[in-house]
């Protein structure tokens, strides 16, 4: 088995423990050393991560949904990357790890081809989640009065399950590209039951969906959030638009604006090393055929990992609202209940409550 027809989804859940050039460039003593350090050191690591992103995540939520002052568009979307961030550690980080300490696919056909699938579903969800953030604060900002009509809490609902549905029929073929393949290690007379992309199936070749991931994974969506996110500076930072606005105003929305910045830098710069070395692959320009690119492997893989439990952090450090709902709810307090939001209170219209109040 040539590991460079590995494809995304696979190297996701078995990156670095069982390529065949892990065992054909070592020896059998730095093998073993390797194998006993990872067996216990990324399940370590990665349920730290699992832990984290899972309550982490699941108090966004919460928070959310059950404080009416916390109701916005971009809280909205918020819940949404807390939802797709939830699925990603449910659905592959225990299938990682499990990997990592049994050497075997257990779950069977189903579950292998399920999981791929979700893998790939709630990494679409994380970016373009991201992309409608951007959206909603670039018209928030540039365009303050105009979009108010549409930057509605019922136009951001029907926006994100027109998301879901046009990713979970788009990444469809990933549940039939992938399946269990048995590969035998003559050096180590070890058989390996993999789950991972089939390499002679007619749908799709791994270089292609390789590409094609990366392109519309994160090229094109980090391209579509860097134009607007120079646009929206620009006006932050000169505003020029005639439209009069207080200083708290002005100060509210670069704090709102500040935090979505920051979200997506987060999740580009911990995302960026495992999709490089993925699209590397892909093009067989690289190879785990020493101890540090294994290392880097591996590391790389905790780094996108750890990108679903940081947002909740990120909320905490840099909105007041996020900080106080937090405590409140930790510490089953009333002594933050009174929180508002980040933003003054819009205008009265008579058209429906719009996102101005931001976080």
């Amino acid at each position: 088995m040539d590991n460079t027809t590995l494809a995304t989804s696979e190297l996701l859940a078995t990156m670095a423990t069982y390529d065949d050039n892990f065992t054909s460039f070592f020896s059998e003593e730095e093998r073993q050393a390797i194998e006993g350090t990872l067996i216990w050191l990324v399940p370590f690591f990665f349920g730290i991560i699992a832990l984290t992103g899972f309550f982490g995540n699941l108090l966004v939520i919460l928070v959310v949904v059950f404080n009416k002052n916390m109701r916005s568009t971009t809280n909205l979307m918020i819940v949404n990357l807390a939802v797709a961030d939830l699925l990603f550690v449910i659905f592959c980080i225990p299938f990682t790890a499990t990997d990592y300490v049994t050497k075997v696919w257990p779950f069977g056909l189903f579950w292998c081809r399920s999981v791929q699938y979700l893998i790939v579903v709630t990494a679409f969800a994380s970016i373009y989640t991201l992309v409608l953030m951007s959206i909603d604060r670039f018209l928030a900002v540039v365009h303050p009065i105009r979009s108010r009509m549409m930057r509605t809490e019922n136009i951001t609902m029907i926006a994100i399950v027109t998301l879901w549905a046009v990713i979970l029929v788009v990444s469809t073929p990933v549940g039939f590209v992938n399946d269990m393949v048995v590969s035998y290690d003559n050096k180590t007379n070890i058989t390996y039951v993999l789950c991972t992309f089939d390499a002679g199936n007619e749908l799709l070749s791994p270089r292609s969906f390789q590409i094609s991931f990366f392109v519309s994974s994160y090229l094109l969506p980090l391209m579509i959030i860097s134009g607007l996110y120079v646009r929206m500076i620009m006006r932050l930072w000169h505003q020029g638009s005639g439209v009069r606005m207080s200083k708290e105003s002005q100060r509210g929305r670069k704090r709102v604006t500040r935090l979505v910045v920051v979200v997506v830098i987060a999740f580009a710069s911990l995302w960026l090393p495992v999709q490089l070395i993925l699209l590397l692959k892909a093009l067989n320009l690289y190879q785990a055929d020493t101890l540090f690119k294994v290392i880097l492997q591996i590391s790389a893989q905790t780094l996108a990992y750890s990108s679903s439990c940081i947002n909740p952090l990120l909320y905490a450090f840099l909105s007041d609202n996020f900080r106080k709902a937090f405590y409140k709810a930790i510490n089953c307090s009333s002594r933050y209940q009174n929180y508002t939001s980040d933003l003054p209170p819009p205008r009265k219209t008579s058209c429906a409550r719009t996102s101005t109040t931001g976080l």
